[in-house]
């Protein structure tokens, strides 16, 4: 009866290199082992399979129809291990890897794409997937281990996700270049008060923080347009559609808009970087993670500076 049980690749390497030279001293050689050790695999393969593999009798040593048999099975599962091996070191070498990062669709348009350029410079074997959702999804993500990393909104009340806080960024309001509140640099969330606003859609950490902004001040807010995404809301403020609060590194570079800081108590959001706590990552998920942490400290944020972002992670 034949029996995969014992069976190993060390056993499979000698089989071969005998095959190959026809006799057990030559095979050790290049093996560099001992020739009773080659003896021994051979030996133990042979019981495994329950079967003969080669005429001792002869010299040089030659298969038995058993083992002409297996020979060129050998070679495959031989080239199949070196496969996985070679691509194993590959990628620990960061010569090859994957690594699938999620983002806000705010941080997926501002920090995401400078780090992601640095990291394929630096590793251009490492192909990446991106994943552009709000925070909730972010880190349903993370638990699932669907995803390698993610650069989200804090709080994250999790304890199976492990963060680093990256900077802390104050949110700005933007109106029209016309728009009547647009002659001031500086509001107050009450001046708001019946200013008809751009509402982000459900998901959009920005949508609650508006919302709540607008209960502690004791107003309601008056919405003019409602399931906004990022790559449009500015768009929809310059066509004066209604005013709306976004991240200031959001709207720092566009002057189809304009900015007004908001006075004392100004609102904030926490950027962080946040990767599964139980989760060894990879070395390429390793190698991102500390890409975006140094790109942040040698070359601060990519767009232009901000005074309303404060890097913590830098």
């Amino acid at each position: 009866m034949i029996s995969s049980k014992g069976l190993t690749i060390q056993q499979l390497r000698s089989f071969v290199a005998v095959a190959d030279e026809q006799q057990f001293t030559a095979a050790a050689e290049i093996l560099n082992l001992a020739q009773p050790s080659i003896s021994a695999q051979i030996r133990l393969l042979e019981r495994a399979l329950g079967t003969p593999l080669f005429q001792r009798s002869h010299r040089p040593v030659k298969l038995t129809y058993a083992g002409i048999e297996l020979l060129p099975l050998a070679r495959q599962v031989l080239r199949s291990v070196d496969n996985v091996v070679h691509g194993v070191s590959e990628v620990e070498a960061l010569r090859r890897g994957h690594v699938t990062v999620g983002a806000t669709p705010s941080l997926a348009s501002t920090l995401l794409p400078s780090a992601l350029a640095r990291f394929h410079r630096n590793y251009p074997g490492v192909s990446t997937t991106i994943v552009e959702r709000d925070s909730v999804d972010l880190l349903e993500e993370l638990e699932s281990a669907a995803l390698d990393l993610a650069l989200v909104i804090m709080p994250v009340p999790r304890p199976t996700l492990d963060s680093v806080v990256l900077a802390i960024e104050q949110l700005v309001v933007v109106v029209a270049q016309d728009h009547p509140l647009a002659k001031r640099t500086r509001i107050s969330i009450s001046d708001l008060d019946g200013v008809p606003m751009i509402m982000f859609r459900e998901g959009y950490d920005l949508r609650s923080a508006t919302f709540d902004a607008f209960t502690r001040a004791g107003i309601s807010v008056t919405v003019a347009l409602d399931g906004a995404e990022m790559g449009s809301v500015l768009s929809l403020v310059a066509a004066n559609l209604g005013a709306a609060i976004v991240p200031s590194i959001v709207a720092t570079d566009d002057r189809s808009v304009k900015v007004l800081h908001l006075r004392s108590p100004a609102l904030e959001r926490t950027i962080s970087l946040v990767r599964p706590l139980h989760h060894t990552p990879s070395r390429a998920a390793e190698a991102l993670s500390k890409e975006i942490t140094t790109f942040l400290s040698e070359n601060r944020w990519p767009k232009s500076a901000s005074l309303d972002l404060r890097l913590i992670h830098a």
